[in-house]
């Protein structure tokens, strides 16, 4: 597991049921290649985050295969339909095998 990652994720805290909002989401991550040595010559182990899920109430919003090409601390910016009320929930994947997750509730005016 990476140290020091932290997950950030914005969106409305309220909607109208069937209305389009924007969310964002930002991973702080060093997103390591593998390719580099630490001061002792040895490799540093790769870690890349090479997937982002987000769902909402179980159904599936976006599912993103990601490349190794990904940039540091990865930001996406997607919209997404509120059905009702409920709970989104985001999901990191990384190479090293951590699961790092947050989640966000709305509701519906």
């Amino acid at each position: 597991m990476a140290s020091g990652v932290k997950t950030r994720v914005k969106l409305p805290k309220q909607a109208r049921a069937g209305e389009v909002i924007t969310i964002k989401t930002l991973i702080s991550h060093r997103m390591e290649s593998g390719h580099r040595l630490d001061p002792s010559g040895q490799p540093v182990p790769r870690s890349i985050i090479h997937r982002f899920l987000c769902t909402f109430e179980g159904e599936t919003v976006i599912d993103l295969g990601i490349g190794p090409g990904i940039s540091t601390n990865p930001f996406f910016k997607f919209q997404a339909i509120v059905p009702g009320p409920g709970v989104f929930t985001f999901a990191w994947f990384d190479d090293d095998g951590a699961i790092y997750t947050d989640s966000r509730s709305i509701t519906v005016i």
